[in-house]
């Protein structure tokens, strides 16, 4: 259906709701998806995200989602870290945690903003109908934004942009008003391959095509039970997430400052003796509000003591022996592994 707002006016309107930058594309701009998503899945590189494998012909085919669409706003929101977030990789003793998780969970704050704008389009358009989504729906956000102009898929997967970097949280407003696309962007990576010569595990197979059995953040979050051990050691003191690949990007010399202090922790990477010994209510208490609480407890325990097994600190040696007797077996195996590792050093 035609519409009188124009997109300036939404760009506008957006900006004003806490976005950085908007976009329009068709909902059948993304042709190729659904190959690529197939082969993905069937290689196995989405290890145990078997959600990735749901509902294919909706997470492949945006226009099957919801055949009413026919436009698809895209939101990028920035959360752009003031300090490198590789300097907590040289502090052993504590747990490095990933940028977009060290503050309020992103998916309430983002979600909130969509509905804002949706509510507006609405009142200036009541004919319309609208959709929101954010991270949760089987909506590939990233191809979509890159349809959209806001950036393109780097050499990491992750979206880049010119003025954005590739600190952005993504949205989506699928509607049934009729809006002029915007044109895609053009893949600036070039012959840069920082992205894929920093991951620590070599979770990259090829530029744009990542393993995610292999990638840290998938291994700290996604994963249940045991990191293969050959993997342990890369994982160093991460133990949530991994930003190596985003926090190189040469691009984001130009990104946008955030401006959302909500997404903004304390900025002090918390202490893995102190992490090491949180129950199950004092771990829900610590990541109230967090991101990190949806990995559970028994998982952030796990991650901890494989990197209290990485620090080579002997003071972590009494924090690792009190979970030797954890409920939990996956947590007594790390522990197991971790004191092992601080007796190797000590060696």
């Amino acid at each position: 259906m035609p519409t009188l707002i124009s997109k300036t006016e939404i760009d506008a309107f957006a900006r004003e709701a806490g976005f950085t930058a908007m976009g329009v594309c068709r909902p059948d701009a993304i042709p190729q998806a659904a190959e690529r998503l197939a082969t993905y899945v069937d290689e196995g590189r989405h290890g145990q995200m078997g959600w990735m494998a749901e509902r294919m012909a909706w997470r492949g085919n945006p226009a099957a989602l919801w055949p009413d669409a026919r436009s698809v706003i895209m939101l990028a929101e920035a959360y752009t870290p003031e300090h490198d977030p590789l300097a907590v990789l040289d502090q052993p003793s504590k747990g490095a945690v990933s940028v977009y998780a060290q503050g309020r969970d992103y998916h309430d704050i983002v979600k909130k903003r969509l509905k804002r704008v949706g509510r507006w389009l609405i009142e200036q358009a009541p004919e319309a109908q609208i959709k929101v989504f954010v991270d949760t729906a089987p909506v590939m956000e990233k191809p979509l934004a890159a349809a959209a102009g806001l950036g393109w898929q780097g050499k990491h997967t992750n979206l880049v942009g010119r003025d954005l970097g590739n600190w952005v949280f993504l949205g989506a407003i699928f509607t049934t008003l009729e809006l002029e696309p915007d044109k895609p962007a053009r893949d600036n990576c070039g012959n840069c391959s920082a992205c894929l010569d920093i991951c620590p595990t070599k979770a990259f197979v090829a530029p744009y095509q990542l393993d995610a059995r292999r990638c840290i953040s998938y291994l700290t979050i996604e994963h249940n039970g045991p990191v293969p051990e050959e993997l342990r050691p890369a994982l160093g003191n991460r133990i949530y997430g991994c930003d190596d690949c985003l926090a190189i990007c040469p691009w984001n010399k130009f990104a946008k400052q955030a401006h959302e202090m909500r997404y903004i922790g304390s900025g002090e990477a918390p202490d893995l003796a102190a992490l090491a010994g949180l129950d199950d209510a004092a771990f829900r208490l610590w990541f109230a509000g967090s991101p990190v609480k949806r990995t559970g407890r028994d998982r952030m325990m796990r991650n901890v003591l494989y990197a209290i097994g990485n620090s080579g600190r002997q003071e972590l040696v009494a924090p690792a022996q009190a979970l030797l007797d954890d409920p939990d077996a996956v947590v007594v195996d790390a522990a197991r592994w971790a004191l092992a590792r601080l007796s190797a050093a000590k060696g």
